[in-house]
């Protein structure tokens, strides 16, 4: 496996046609992988995001990251466009779909995915990478502290997006869960209600808790960050694309 890959910001087809912007990251040479669609957490199509999408490429994997607040404020500052999307609810679950129905056919047009393409999302976007898996037909997908699956948002926090956990009989793949034992959002209760609604439609998953982290352990640039728990949870996440994203 090389390391060699090549990131650029792209157009792409999302939801009602609507083009949006995208910062795609593909490993040069090697055999084809899968494709991962990176969806980003609340603050935004920001520079962690985008090293997280290269971090896939330098792995074999074509990854791609819609930015979901194109339409909000086109060409703005991270903070400023999160800011606007937050001022209005958050981003419609239906057009989230569409965005990442869009970015998954975009992945499946490169010589460097073989077809099989996963979601991967962090706090909102492990939502949104759940509701992604149980609306379109994807080969894996892993929700990393994604709230809001189970539980609606804490009042005056200006999110109107509500659980999606009884969609459960629609996964379409095998999910990969990754949570922190001190997270509120979700907390260990509301881990252990998704567990209970996978188990009773029978789907295929596996949860990893973390102890002594908490919500956004992953981000190197918050003092959330946890390096044994992003390590551990780095790990589950190579072996896990490795079973259901290759050849």
């Amino acid at each position: 496996m090389t390391d060699a890959m090549r990131a650029e910001t792209v157009t792409l087809e999302g939801d009602g046609d609507d083009t949006i912007e995208a910062y795609l990251a593909q490993p040069v040479g090697g055999e084809p992988r899968g494709g991962v669609v990176v969806i980003h957490h609340l603050p935004g199509y920001d520079e962690s995001t985008k090293e997280i999408a290269r971090r896939f490429a330098a792995h074999g994997y074509a990854a791609v990251c819609p930015n979901l607040y194109s339409r909000e404020a086109p060409g703005a500052d991270p903070d400023d466009a999160a800011a606007a999307a937050r001022a209005r609810g958050g981003v419609p679950d239906d057009r989230l779909v569409g965005d990442v129905a869009g970015a998954a056919a975009h992945l499946r047009t490169l010589p460097s995915c073989n077809g099989k393409v996963a979601t991967i999302g962090y706090c909102s976007g492990g939502r949104q990478s759940f509701l992604a898996a149980c609306s379109l037909e994807l080969h894996a997908a892993v929700d990393c502290y994604g709230a809001f699956v189970v539980g609606t948002p804490p009042e005056g926090s200006g999110m109107t997006v509500g659980p999606v956990v009884h969609l459960a009989g629609n996964l379409s793949c095998p999910l990969l869960g990754l949570f922190g034992a001190e997270d509120r959002y979700p907390g260990p209760e509301q881990v252990d209600e998704l567990e209970q609604a996978l188990v009773a439609a029978d789907k295929e998953f596996e949860f990893h808790t973390y102890p002594d982290a908490g919500h956004a352990f992953f981000a190197v640039d918050r003092p959330s960050y946890r390096p044994q728990a992003a390590n551990e949870g780095w790990a589950a996440i190579w072996s896990f694309f490795g079973r259901h994203l290759a050849d």
